[in-house]
């Protein structure tokens, strides 16, 4: 199983660029120049976004610096464990929605502490690939189109990367074995 996942790991982003530019000139697309147009549209959006980035990053270190962030860690010890989640899996879970580099960070220092070939090691890089930075994303898409009100779409996130927390302990466990 290991070897079929690394296989298919090692070829699927190739394969996914060839077919992209395959697909573009079957379709007789100028891949080439609607990239650039791509590209300087991004340019565009990224300042105009830029308020709201500074707003979000803002209020992560409010949180991580007051303290809350440690509190909460403190708070969800006892359902992590009863959802089967790594004591030290625990951080990032709570920063991944948060920060992407923090989350990056956190990875790292799990890494590093118990080894990639541990059960946290790899329940941890499952989550980092199976769920997202949240805060980060809402702030993104919504402050690219204007949109202030996002109503239900923070809970429905919040829904979201619980799944992929316990998808990421549960296909951990199943492929490599419980810790």
């Amino acid at each position: 199983m290991e070897t079929a996942i690394k296989t298919i790991s090692a070829f699927a982003v190739p394969l996914v660029v060839a077919f992209i530019l395959v697909h573009g000139y079957i379709k007789g697309v100028k891949v080439y120049e609607v990239f650039v147009e791509g590209a300087a549209e991004g340019i565009k959006t990224s300042l105009r976004i830029l308020p709201y980035l500074i707003a979000i990053l803002m209020a992560i270190g409010v949180f991580r610096s007051s303290g809350a962030m440690d509190i909460l860690l403190a708070l969800l010890k006892v359902p992590a464990r009863l959802l089967g989640i790594p004591a030290e899996v625990t951080p990032l879970v709570l920063i991944r929605p948060l920060s992407g580099s923090g989350a990056l960070g956190v990875l790292s220092e799990i890494l590093n502490t118990y080894g990639p070939d541990s059960f946290a090691g790899r329940v941890a890089a499952t989550m980092m690939g199976s769920t997202e930075t949240i805060f980060y994303t809402i702030t993104v898409y919504f402050g690219a189109v204007g949109i202030k009100d996002t109503r239900h779409v923070l809970p429905a996130a919040l829904v979201a990367d619980l799944a992929g927390v316990i998808a990421s302990v549960v296909i951990c466990s199943i492929i490599f074995g419980p810790s």
